[in-house]
């Protein structure tokens, strides 16, 4: 308290310190990206568009999660009111892309039978292939969370300087040019745990922390579980900070009162990224050779925060991660299976089908001639946001088919490709793992920085061993009953 010359008391001024500035809330941000998404799914918004820019709005971030600094309140209240305008403009691809499970099964073939199970694996075997899957996401993710935003020339640059190229490894400092350095940062939130020579055990990350809820969901609620348990979950143990673009717009819908599935579509424009897609591994490592179950469990958890494209990313990874674990599939039946549970002729599906296209007509299926591949996506998809599901999802596709499945090769290929990094070789490596089949098949080099051991703030313990979440994992498994052989004709 001080006192004035009157002597009447007056409250000093907190020391706040700099403005918070909570990323991917901000209306004037959302605003700009829900313009950026209804130029991607044809929905005309020109006139909100010019509304808004008379009115000195900014366009959206590029690569941040917000603005460098607020609104005034009056072009703030103009976002929230035009971003309600926007969301009543019909898109003319809505036949095409629809998110609810029945249309959407409608618009693909009859879904196949599960697999007939032949054999039953033991529970040794289930758990060492799985245990893989979990290496695999999370080496894939650490290699790429040091560029994590950069661009591709950026990628490209800093491992050439230090002798990393075509990538081989995980990313280092040691001998990079410093004037390399300066032109592109690492990424400064996780530089200091996945350079090559920081690593000690995997850190926490959404890539890994979302299968892990996903983990608890199936243990409290089974394969039966609903959109609403999924919001129940977060609620419960997912910290808001450790949500990011639509995860992030959903929790603060939920806290707003507002029903799943409504959380998705509420003032959210990021629901087509690619968040929904990096929750999928749990519910395709749980069903083996049940793409279609698998594909159905990811539509209930994707739809409290994602739509469209957003919604088939995650089915096309659940249903091809499944296909992998049952054992059968190489990377190119896992593919095709997914492909299988979403709409063909949404942008997802035209996507995943010209990335399997730019890799198999590369001439020389080398690491060296990925590259011809990546600009090639990059071109075509170039104008989405680095996060958006469907450039993400031909690049994860091109990686897996021009590297034959090849762990390494596989992981490499995503992260050197770009985009979202992190993500794209976390799934990348969990499919290459179940492929693989054991921790003893992934290549030593990038397992051992792992320490077999996960940091997290969910789950109720701060470090997870990777060997027991496997085998936590492998108790959810799904068994589907043996389907009848067809009667000799």
């Amino acid at each position: 308290m001080t006192t004035t010359a009157a002597g009447t008391a007056r409250t000093a001024p907190a020391a706040t310190g700099p403005p918070l500035r909570v990323t991917w809330v901000q209306p004037e941000d959302l605003l700009g990206h829900e313009l950026r998404q209804a130029a991607e799914d044809g929905r005309d918004a020109t006139g909100i568009a010019r509304r808004w820019q008379a009115a000195g709005g900014p366009p959206a971030p590029d690569r941040a999660g917000a603005s460098p600094g607020p609104a005034g309140p009056s072009l703030r209240r103009l976002a929230t009111t035009l971003l309600d305008e926007i969301a009543l403009l019909p898109s003319p691809l809505a036949d095409d892309e629809p998110t609810d499970l029945t249309a959407i099964q409608r618009a693909c073939a009859p879904a196949p039978l599960p697999r007939r199970a032949g054999a039953r694996p033991d529970q040794d075997r289930t758990a060492a292939r799985l245990e893989a899957a979990w290496l695999g996401r999370a080496a894939g993710c650490l290699l790429g969370k040091p560029v994590e935003k950069l661009p591709l020339d950026g990628i490209r640059a800093l491992a050439r300087s230090t002798g990393n190229w075509p990538l081989t490894s995980y990313f280092t400092g040691a001998g990079l040019d410093p004037e390399v350095a300066a032109r592109y940062p690492w990424n400064r939130r996780s530089a200091a745990t996945s350079l090559a020579e920081n690593i000690d055990g995997m850190p926490e990350d959404d890539d890994l922390t979302y299968p892990l809820l996903g983990l608890l969901l199936l243990e409290r609620h089974g394969p039966g579980f609903t959109t609403a348990d999924v919001a129940r979950l977060w609620l419960d143990e997912l910290p808001a900070g450790r949500t990011f673009t639509a995860e992030r717009v959903a929790y603060r819908n939920l806290l707003d009162g507002i029903e799943p599935p409504h959380t998705a579509r509420h003032r959210n424009p990021f629901r087509e990224w690619i968040g929904a897609q990096i929750r999928a591994d749990v519910h395709g490592w749980t069903r083996p050779g049940d793409p279609a179950g698998a594909a159905a469990q990811a539509w209930r958890d994707a739809v409290l925060s994602h739509t469209g494209n957003g919604v088939y990313a995650a089915m096309f990874t659940a249903a091809a991660l499944a296909e992998a674990a049952g054992g059968r599939a190489d990377v190119h039946g896992a593919l095709r299976a997914g492909l299988a549970v979403i709409p063909p002729r949404s942008r997802l599906a035209r996507a995943v089908r010209l990335g399997i296209a730019a890799a198999r007509e590369e001439p020389t299926g080398t690491a060296e001639g990925f590259a011809a591949v990546a600009d090639r996506l990059h071109t075509v998809h170039g104008h989405h946001h680095w996060v958006h599901a469907v450039p993400n999802a031909a690049l994860l596709a091109a990686a897996l088919t021009h590297a034959d499945g090849d762990f390494a090769g596989s992981i490499c290929r995503a992260v050197s490709g770009g985009w979202d990094t992190d993500s794209n070789g976390a799934t990348a490596g969990s499919l290459a793992g179940l492929l693989a089949g054991s921790p003893a098949a992934l290549p030593e080099s990038w397992t051992a920085p792992l320490r077999g051991r996960l940091t997290s703030s969910v789950g109720g313990q701060a470090v997870h061993a990777f060997g027991t979440l496997a085998r936590r994992t492998a108790a959810l498994v799904v068994r589907t009953p043996d389907r009848p052989e067809a009667p000799a004709p």
